[in-house]
This record gives structure tokens, C-alpha cells and sequence, in this order.
């Protein structure tokens, strides 16, 4: 078979051999499953793409901010087939903050075109405009006419930029990492390779459109292949997290994706009535990705699970991020490796086995490099480290991404990277890691790793520690803070009202006890809060840069706290 030109161009071959066959189904929670053809979703994605090029919007960003319905993925496919450059924002509904972002997208796209439905057109070019961007079209898709009989393929070739993917902002303020139809394509191959799917697949679940892991593995994979992509809406789950499992085994998804955090919100949630009703037999895999994958997790969701039909071997572990476009890693159709290792070894930066009667730590891998090169890398010299070393995760591949949109500097300080032995064309990810024996263990990100009496420690399995304490704890982030000595802080939100201060001080001894046992180091603080004042992105992830400066700025309104909230000098 010829390799294709472009994304667009495989995509536009693919819609017309499985043209009678099921592109899609989007389900709107009140069980309309939305079907749509691949004839049907040509046409449409045909008019769109028209209606762009009367705007001469080849070669150019064109925002997409829509809620994830039929309409939505039309108008994502319509941009590439115009030769438009695809910009995913948040869906026009969502949060002060999301529209916040989306205008700063806006502006540093410098779009003159956002796609969007007729019911939020108004309030989107509102925003827009009070935000300085009151030149930006807001083009309803929903009311374009059927016009587009007489496209052709676009002149875009593999280098060209498909889309612009803005990443979560987990660690620092979001990017958009520009993603080409070379991009593209070399990920479509490594995610049939390791997920061994084909046209019988259907690949699906509540992951955002404007994420990488619901865009590029939930939504563009399936279509690739020629398969059919089930899409949930988001606030389905966010509002009841079983609705998932339960459209996926209404619908026999054979592959579905999602942060760590949303199997244990099920595993939170499923009652045993809920499990006489699921079938997930058809489910042939089940990828845990996006955030740190527990091992606990994996094993309680698989053992309870098990009684609605999951299959043994059906939970995978994977990692990626947008700068290689969506995969580094994925353990595919094999259960992942756990491995029991020593706290102190880690701490010093090596994957050794524990010692008797000393504290250890379970990390799942990630499975082996999928499609691209990795490197362990010490992250101050550039020298390869030996396996079983802990260091910075590089990246070197056909799916890595050249840069940022119009940030050089930023672009230049994490992509093209040689390592001290001479290779070169490397991403820096930022992420910490070890391989050993050719699977790929992720201990933290360089950012978040709290240094404290010369011991690396990593906050999140202490953060998993504390949101499994039962009632009345939440979600916790646990960060450091400038002081005398660097300390430990720890952000833990409380359900429940009518709290005594007495209380608040035994829940504060808690936390401190359950840190202690965890990292046996001194801590600092500790901030109780109401539930929801801990940020995450769209994908689940702690928003940990941002709980730092909200910390720093004395802004978490605390409910107690067991020192006074950090206050710069002169504050």
C-alpha cells in the first residue's frame, strides 16, 4: 500500500471504502446514540471544509470550541479537509476559567475563526470580545449549508501543521505543541501496533476532544482505521462515573481510555447491582493513562470487576503526552508489570529490590517504547544513565512534535536535545523514569519532586495515600514551599460541614501522621479546604503549579490550617 500523503488524504480514502459503515456514535446520556455514517460525516465535514475555504482559512489555525457532539467532529475533520490547521479549545459551556483559556488560545493562535454550534455562537463571540478578540468569527456548523459536493484533497503534504494541541498546563502554563500529518500518521501505526486494533474495533469513552489521549486515541484512531469511535459527554461521568462502564458495555467498546483516577472513582462508586447489569466481555482493553497508574488501582478495578466480564490481561498501563503527539509507551494486550522496589533506593534515585523490614514502593510499567526511541538521561549532564536508573524520560521519534506555536525559547529549552554520548533530536519530557529490562517505570515529574534532607521524594503516592483515608478526606496535593529549611505542605480537602476547630486539628494530625509514615521527614504545613478547591485539568491531573502559587499567595481560603498560609515578605 502507497503511504499517504497526508493525514487528511488517509483519512479521505478510509471515509470512502467504509462509507455505509458506523463512524460514529455520540451519546447524549438519553440514549440517543447519535449514529452517523462514514458517507454521512464525509458530507458534512465537505461543508464545513467549504465554508472555511470562502474564508481562505487554509494554512491557518481555526479554533474548535464545541461540546464533543456529531457537529464537533465534523468540524474537526472539515478543518483538515479544508487544509486548515485544527485548534481544540474547551467546549463553550464550561467553566469561567475554561473561557479564560480559550481566549488566551485566541490570541496567541491569532484565529480569526472559531467553529462552534448555533445555541452557543452569542455567548462565545461575547466572550470573545470582552476579552479583546471581537474580530473572531463565530461560525455554527450546525447551520451551514450542504455544499461541499466539489471539494478536492488539500495541497498539504506530512510536514505541514494538522493541529495545534494545547497541552493540560498539569506543571506550567498551557503550550500548544504543533502536531503534523507525519505526526499523525506515525502514531495511528503505533497505536494499531500495540492495541491491535482494526476496523472491527470500537474505541471509546468520556476522555475531552480538546485532550490529546479523547482527540488523537479516542476520536482520530478509530477513524484512521476505518472503525467506529463512541463518544460519551464528559459531565455524564463527572456526575455519575459508572455511566462510563456502563455505555461501554452497552455499546461493546473493545477499547476505552482514562486517568488512574477515574478507575478508582468507579471503584468507589459500583454497587453490586451494578455489576448484575455490566457485560464488559466485548471490553478487550482498558488503558490507564494521562497520570500516575497505581497499582493498587489496578488490582482492586480488575478483582471487582471481574464479575461483570472483565477479562483477565484487559487493564493496560500506557504513557504519553502532547509533545509526542499522544504515545511513549503502553504495556497493549499483556496485563502490566508491577514491580516492589525499596523507598530508600528510590529515593536515591535507583529501581533496587527492598530491603527486609523497610518501607517499599509498587510502580507499574508503562510498558516498552512504542514507536520512538527512549532514553534515561541525567537531567543536569546529558549522560545516559544504565538501566534500572532513575532520570529525565527523552524522547526521539517520527510522532515527536518539532516545538511550540510561536514560542522559540520555550520550544528550543524542551525539543531537538542531544544527550551526552551524541545522539541527538530528543524531547525532553520532563518526566522521571527508569527502564529496566526494557519497560518503562515512572516515578514523578522533575517539578514536582520535593527535595528534602538530600532525598528525592515524589508526592503522589502520599497523595493516593491520603484520598484512600476514607471519609471525610478528599482529594490532597502535596507540595513544598520556601522557608527556612525547603518544607513539605500539605493541601488536604475535608467533605462534610459543621466541623469544631478540635476537629479540624485531629483531621490536620491525621494527614501529618499518614505524610510522616509515607516520607518519614519533617512537615510544614498543613491546609485543610473545602472540596473542589484542589484544581485539576480536564484529564484528571492536580493542577500543581497552580495550588503552589495559590499557596504561596495566601488565596485557599483554608478551612484550618495548622501554620499560617506562606505569605511573601511584605505580604
Amino acid at each position: 500500500m502507497t503511504p499517504a500523503r497526508s493525514f487528511t488524504h488517509a483519512l479521505a480514502a478510509r471515509f470512502a471504502d467504509r462509507a455505509a459503515e458506523t463512524a460514529l456514535l455520540c451519546l447524549d446520556g438519553d440514549g440517543d446514540p447519535g449514529r452517523r455514517t462514514y458517507r454521512e460525516l464525509d458530507a458534512r465535514a465537505r461543508s464545513v471544509a467549504a465554508a472555511l475555504l470562502r474564508r481562505r482559512a487554509a494554512g491557518t489555525p481555526v479554533l474548535i470550541s464545541m461540546d464533543g457532539g456529531p457537529h464537533t467532529v465534523a468540524a474537526l475533520i472539515g478543518c483538515l479537509y479544508a487544509g486548515g490547521v485544527a485548534v481544540p479549545v474547551p467546549p463553550p459551556e464550561s467553566s469561567r476559567a475554561a473561557a479564560e483559556r480559550t481566549a488566551a488560545i485566541a490570541a496567541e493562535t491569532d484565529a480569526a475563526i472559531v467553529l462552534t454550534e448555533s445555541a452557543h455562537a452569542p455567548e462565545l463571540s461575547r466572550r470573545l470580545a470582552d476579552a479583546g478578540r471581537s474580530s473572531v468569527v463565530c461560525l455554527a456548523v450546525d447551520c451551514l449549508p450542504d455544499d461541499g459536493a466539489d471539494w478536492q484533497p488539500p495541497a498539504v503534504d506530512a510536514g505541514d501543521t494538522a493541529l495545534i494541541q494545547y497541552t493540560s498546563g498539569s506543571t506550567a502554563a498551557p503550550r500548544g505543541v504543533q502536531v503534523t500529518h507525519a505526526n499523525l500518521l506515525a502514531t495511528m501505526e503505533s497505536l494499531r501496533g500495540a492495541l491491535g486494533t482494526d476496523e472491527n474495533a470500537r474505541v471509546g469513552g468520556w476522555l475531552p476532544l480538546h485532550h490529546d489521549l479523547g482527540l488523537i486515541g479516542q476520536l482520530l484512531h478509530p477513524l484512521w482505521l476505518g472503525a467506529t469511535a463512541v463518544l460519551m459527554p464528559q459531565r455524564l461521568f463527572a456526575a455519575a462515573p459508572m455511566r462510563w462502564l456502563h455505555e461501554v458495555a452497552r455499546h461493546r467498546v473493545t477499547v476505552t481510555a482514562a486517568p488512574d483516577s477515574a478507575y478508582a472513582r468507579c471503584l468507589a462508586a459500583v454497587t453490586d447491582d451494578d455489576l448484575a447489569e455490566l457485560d464488559l466481555s466485548a471490553l478487550a482493553t482498558a488503558v490507564n493513562a494521562s497520570e500516575p497508574v497505581s497499582a493498587v488501582t489496578l488490582a482492586a478495578f480488575a478483582r471487582r470487576f471481574a464479575a461483570a466480564g472483565l477479562r483477565p490481561g484487559a487493564l493496560a498501563a500506557g504513557y504519553g503526552l502532547a509533545e509526542a503527539t499522544l504515545l511513549v509507551s503502553l504495556t497493549g494486550q499483556r496485563s502490566p508489570t508491577e514491580a516492589v522496589l525499596g523507598a530508600e533506593g528510590l529515593e536515591r534515585g535507583q529501581l533496587a529490590a527492598p530491603e527486609p523490614g523497610r518501607p517499599v514502593r509498587t510502580l507499574v510499567g508503562c510498558g516498552p517504547a512504542t514507536g520512538v526511541t527512549v532514553r534515561i538521561v541525567d537531567p543536569d549532564s546529558s549522560a545516559v544513565l544504565p538501566d534500572g536508573s532513575v532520570g529525565e524520560i527523552w524522547v526521539r521519534g517520527e510522532a515527536v512534535a518539532a516545538g511550540y506555536w510561536r514560542r522559540p525559547l520555550e520550544s528550543a529549552a524542551v525539543f531537538g536535545h542531544a544527550t551526552a554520548s551524541g545522539e541527538r533530536g530528543f524531547l525532553r519530557t520532563g518526566d522521571l523514569g527508569a527502564l529496566r529490562d526494557g519497560e518503562l517505570y515512572l516515578t514523578g515529574r522533575i517539578k514536582d519532586a520535593l527535595l528534602v534532607d538530600g532525598r528525592t521524594l515524589h508526592p503522589q503516592e502520599a497523595e493516593r495515600q491520603l484520598a484512600r483515608s476514607g471519609a471525610p478526606f478528599g482529594s490532597a496535593v502535596v507540595l513544598s514551599a520556601p522557608a527556612e529549611r525547603e518544607e513539605i505542605v500539605a493541601i488536604q480537602e475535608i467533605r462534610g460541614a459543621g466541623w469544631s476547630r478540635g476537629q479540624l486539628a485531629d483531621l490536620a494530625e491525621r494527614v501529618r501522621g499518614c505524610l510522616h509514615e509515607e516520607f518519614g521527614a519533617r512537615l510544614g504545613p498543613v491546609v485543610l479546604v473545602r472540596p473542589g478547591t484542589v484544581r485539576r485539568t480536564t484529564s484528571g491531573k492536580v493542577r500543581r503549579s497552580l495550588m503552589r502559587e495559590l499557596y504561596l499567595r495566601g488565596e485557599l481560603r483554608p478551612l484550618y490550617a495548622s501554620a499560617p498560609p506562606y505569605a511573601p515578605e511584605g505580604g
